[in-house]
């Protein structure tokens, strides 16, 4: 008998029992940065100076002095560090999938509608099952990465019911990782529209969700804006694994969407 094989029989059952269970995988694991606006002080620009992808800029106004969008935020927490307030925190808020591009813009109010008031084009046929036809539209393969990852014991993505295919004609989800360069357009398109109904979009990454630090280059836009309609944004560089299972399930409507108004609603999360 092969070593492996007789150390996997002596270890027993490595596949993760989350979302039912605690084990998400990602213990310690660092989210998007908590913005605190109690705490930030008037005239204060430090971490608009080193946020990269422009996820901060001025508010100008007395009780909140930040616009946040964590649709082009990558979590590399150089904002935290350079805090001197602490007006921005790190969290473990890793779960950021949402409907709405609008829900990834930080707003005063948080509002959090049941799941039931989400609109939502997914059919109860495909509330057990999903097929995915990845597309990778200029990525760096980090996002990739993440994706391959979900085909491992631990996170075993075929027990949910949820497996990639090759061909678009067997799909229900358009996957797309990238900036979504210029030259992708039309393969994008192209796959789409061999998609048959009903179909969805997710972008994946906050490259395909914004366009993300390559935003209006030369041979890029704004990531899916204005390419393909978005039923699911993802953002995150990149987003791990259980973040991905999350925003697939949402989409699914066996999970609730857990972040409205660029806050993660504390009572949804887990």
């Amino acid at each position: 008998m092969p070593m492996w094989t007789l150390l996997g029989l002596t270890r027993g059952t490595a596949t993760t029992d989350w979302p039912l269970g605690q084990d998400d995988g990602q213990k310690n694991t660092l989210g998007m940065p908590r913005y605190h606006p109690d705490k930030c002080e008037a005239g204060c620009k430090e971490c608009i100076a080193v946020c990269l992808p422009g996820a901060l800029t001025s508010a100008h106004s007395d009780e909140v002095r930040l616009h946040v969008d964590y649709g082009r935020c990558i979590a590399c927490q150089m904002c935290v560090e350079v805090c001197p307030a602490g007006a921005m925190q790190t969290s473990n808020d890793w779960a950021f999938a949402v409907h709405e591009r609008e829900d990834l813009r930080w707003k005063q109010a948080l509002q959090s509608p049941e799941a039931g008031n989400l609109k939502s084009r997914v059919e109860g046929a495909f509330k057990s099952s999903l097929h995915i036809r990845h597309v990778d539209a200029g990525s760096c393969n980090g996002c990739e990465s993440e994706l391959q990852a979900l085909n491992n014991p631990f996170y075993n993505l075929h027990r949910l019911g949820i497996f990639l295919t090759p061909s678009p004609r067997f799909a229900d989800v358009l996957l797309v990782t990238g900036t979504v360069t210029y030259a992708m357009h039309d393969a994008l398109l192209a796959t789409y529209e061999a998609m048959p109904e009903p179909k969805w979009v997710m972008a994946m990454g906050t490259c395909a969700v914004s366009g993300g630090i390559a935003k209006g280059g030369y041979s890029s836009g704004s990531g899916l804006e204005g390419v393909l309609p978005v039923d699911v944004y993802l953002p995150g560089c990149s987003p791990n694994p259980a973040a991905i299972i999350h925003a697939l399930l949402m989409l699914l409507e066996r999970a609730p969407q857990r972040v409205h108004d660029g806050q993660m609603d504390m009572s949804r999360h887990e």
